[in-house]
C-alpha cells in the first residue's frame, strides 16, 4: 500500500459525497489499489454513517471505522492512523477544502522528510474565497504563539492536509493523546521532537462553508489549548494537573 488517506467525519453529510467522489475520481487511475481512504465517522448524528458505509460497499480502496462517541477530529485520526497500512498516511478534512490535486501534490514531494503539511500562507497558496479579516488575524496570533511556545519554524500548523512517513507515525502515535484544538499543534511538535523533518509546501485551499465555528470562542480555546500543552513539555506539568481538576472541568462542562 502505497498511500493511506485518513477523513475524520462529524455529522457530515451534507459535504463528504462531493470530497469522496473527488478524491476517488482522482486517485483511482493514478493509484488503483496502491490507495486507501479510510472514514473515520465518530459521534455523527446525521447520516455520514451510511453514506461511508454506502462508498465502502462500492469501493475496495474505501473502509469506514465508525466510533459512537464524539472523539474529536483528533481522536479520529489517531484511530485512522492505527488502521492505516500505507507507506505514506496523511489526514484531509471530510469537507473538500483540499482538492485532490493539492493532496496528491504533497505525496509527490515528501521525499527524505518525516511529514510534510499543506500551508495556505505561502505567495503561491490559493485560497478562496479569501478568509475574514478577524480569522486571518486571529490565525496570525495563534501561529506567533506556537513559533514561540514550540520553536518550531512553521507557518501553518491547521491547515487541514497532512502526509506523513508511516516510520514516523509509528514512532509518535504511542505518545498522540491531544485530540481538539492542540492535536495538530501536538502532532507535529512529536515529529519535531522525534527528530523528523517537517516541510510546509503551498497549497490550495477552499472554504466550502458549513462551519459551525465561532472564532472568538475558538481562539480563546486554541490558546488554552496550545498552552496547556507547552505545560505537559514542561517541569510546570503539574499546573495542568490542577487545572484539569479545576478549570478545566468547568471549562469542558460548558
Amino acid at each position: 500500500m502505497k498511500l493511506s488517506i485518513v477523513i475524520p467525519a462529524y455529522n457530515e453529510e451534507k459535504r463528504i459525497r462531493r470530497m469522496l467522489d473527488a478524491y476517488l475520481d482522482y486517485f483511482l487511475p493514478r493509484y488503483n489499489n496502491t490507495i486507501e481512504l479510510i472514514i473515520v465517522v465518530n459521534g455523527s448524528l446525521d447520516a455520514t454513517a451510511a453514506i461511508a458505509r454506502t462508498y465502502s460497499d462500492r469501493h475496495a480502496q474505501v473502509s469506514m471505522v465508525e466510533e459512537k462517541d464524539a472523539i474529536g477530529k483528533g481522536g479520529a485520526i489517531i484511530l485512522g492512523f492505527k488502521h492505516a497500512a500505507g507507506e505514506l498516511i496523511g489526514f484531509a478534512d471530510a469537507d473538500g477544502s483540499t482538492p485532490p490535486e493539492a493532496f496528491d501534490d504533497l505525496a509527490r514531494n515528501i521525499g527524505d522528510a518525516g511529514a510534510i503539511i499543506a500551508s495556505r500562507w505561502f505567495p503561491e497558496s490559493v485560497v478562496e474565497p479569501r478568509q475574514p479579516l478577524k480569522r486571518r488575524i486571529a490565525s496570525r496570533i495563534f501561529n506567533f504563539c506556537v513559533r514561540n511556545l514550540f520553536g518550531m519554524a512553521i507557518h501553518d500548523t491547521q491547515c487541514g492536509a497532512k502526509v506523513l512517513r508511516r516510520e514516523a507515525v509509528q514512532a509518535i502515535l504511542p505518545h498522540l493523546g491531544i485530540t481538539r484544538w492542540a492535536f495538530d499543534v501536538d502532532l507535529l511538535f512529536q515529529v519535531h521532537r522525534a527528530g523528523y523533518r517537517i516541510i510546509e509546501w503551498p497549497t490550495v485551499w477552499h472554504d466550502e462553508g458549513g462551519s459551525q465555528l465561532r472564532i472568538v470562542r475558538a481562539s480563546i480555546e486554541m490558546f488554552v489549548a496550545i498552552t496547556r500543552l507547552r505545560l505537559i513539555y514542561s517541569p510546570l506539568r503539574w499546573v495542568v494537573t490542577v487545572y484539569d481538576r479545576t478549570l478545566g472541568r468547568v471549562l469542558h462542562r460548558a
